[in-house]
């Protein structure tokens, strides 16, 4: 029988719901607009949880400046939540708007989470 850590559940769990709340917040954003109450729920959600994962798992997760996304593209500069180990397929938890990041992180934080 394979041994599973908790800890490694629980990072799979909040990446699962990250990813979950990031299509909700697209969808709502195509269905009802990006800024329609449901779409700024599950897009702050989003955010809340990734903050969450960085916080909680530091040593398996790190952010990376996503250059393959142009600014004009998605309109601010984005960090990529990376996984340092995939989750099945997955290699990031989504991206996070830098200036979120800015917001509820410490500068602390963010240079301790930068991928160098």
């Amino acid at each position: 029988m394979i041994q599973t850590n908790k800890d490694d559940i629980s990072l799979k769990i909040l990446v699962d719901e990250i990813i979950a709340f990031n299509h909700a917040w697209k969808s709502a954003a195509k269905l009802f607009g990006s800024d329609s109450p449901s779409a700024q729920s599950a897009r702050d959600l989003k955010a809340a949880l990734q903050i969450r994962l960085l916080r909680s798992y530091p040593k398996e997760v790190f952010l990376e400046l996503d250059s393959d996304i142009s600014q004009e593209e998605e309109g601010e500069d984005l960090y990529s939540v990376r996984l340092v180990a995939p989750i099945g397929n997955r290699n990031n938890a989504e991206h996070l708007p830098v200036r979120v990041a800015h917001q509820l992180l410490t500068q602390s934080e963010i240079n301790n989470l930068i991928h160098k």
